[in-house]
């Protein structure tokens, strides 16, 4: 293993249903525990040699929001840098043909702002960084360990803890399929060609809806597409709030509550508890259990304000 740039991956807006925006309302509590808590996490890392990649839709290029996140970044002394071409991976909210073309349109779009940054080097890890996740501080260090041992392209965390970040009460976190927390190892050569990136994250075979030749899909099948391999370690930290767009503190993944300590394997142990403000709809839907949680998010997210956007967009 030669030299390496290590990228944390953070696709901040253009992810999922409603153009990946839901509002500056929600940006703004987005955007708030990002600094609250992946911010100290990420100083936290016992090896800081990485770049923190953050992207965004080409609308966001001007919100002034983003603008001061961006100047705040500098300084915090953590190198970063933003795109503007949208998510740099497959979004399985999108039908095929139209993934993959945003895909390789995110992926061309990015590689002039890359470029500048990454300087020369042999390999490059690209880590997925949620904006409100976090990873245990040696997760870095651990990561170059693994791939300078081995002939891996990919791994990733099995299991790991979640948080209520309103009252810091941590438990075990213990998904059934890969969850999205994995770092892909790539050629320098490949990582900065659209089409080769495209193709080297595609699945060897046909895996249940999906063909052969098709980029991950979406986290569970990381290990359908490379020579991959999960670590027993748990090494991330599910935050959950009232901005989540799939996971909650009552899902079923959850499992024994642990000390709060644990929270000083991820460098938040001292930030203080969230504050935020949201609806009352978002309280009541709180209140109920998880399956009617992830029905009503559908319902709310598919049928309604999505064909709004939809309507509006023309």
């Amino acid at each position: 293993m030669g030299k390496v740039t290590h990228f944390l991956y953070v696709p901040f807006t253009g992810l999922g249903l409603f153009s990946g925006f839901r509002g500056n309302r929600w940006l703004k509590n987005r955007i708030k525990i990002f600094k609250q808590f992946v911010i100290p996490s990420l100083l936290a890392q016992t090896n800081k040699d990485f770049i923190l990649w953050i992207s965004w839709r080409y609308e966001e290029k001007t919100n002034p929001q983003v603008i001061d996140l961006k100047k705040w970044l500098l300084t915090t002394g953590i190198k970063s840098v933003f795109t503007y071409s949208g998510v740099c991976f497959y979004d399985d909210k999108y039908p095929d043909d139209k993934a993959k073309e945003r895909l390789l349109t995110a992926l061309h779009g990015s590689m002039g702002e890359l470029l500048n940054i990454m300087g020369e080097c042999d390999e490059v890890l690209m880590s997925i960084q949620p904006s409100d996740d976090s990873y245990r501080k040696d997760f870095v260090e651990g990561m170059r360990n693994i791939f300078k041992e081995t002939k891996l392209q990919g791994a990733g965390f099995k299991h790991g803890y979640i948080c209520n970040y309103f009252m810091k009460e941590v438990r075990e976190y213990n998904p059934l399929t890969n969850p999205p927390f994995y770092t892909i190892r790539f050629p320098r050569e490949v990582f900065i060609e659209p089409l080769k990136h495209f193709e080297y994250t595609a699945l060897k075979e046909d895996v249940g809806k999906y063909k052969k030749g098709t980029p991950i899909p979406s986290h569970e099948y990381v290990g359908d597409a490379l020579n991959y391999a999960q670590i027993s370690q748990r090494g991330f930290l599910v935050g959950t709030h009232s901005d989540n767009i799939s996971t909650t503190y009552k899902h079923p993944y959850a499992g024994e509550i642990v000390s709060p300590e644990t929270l000083k394997d991820f460098g938040i142990y001292e930030v203080e508890p969230l504050k935020i403000k949201y609806s009352i709809r978002k309280r009541l839907l709180k209140a109920l259990p998880y399956k009617v949680q992830r029905k009503l998010r559908y319902w709310w997210g598919e049928f309604f304000w999505n064909k709004i956007y939809e309507f509006l967009r023309g």
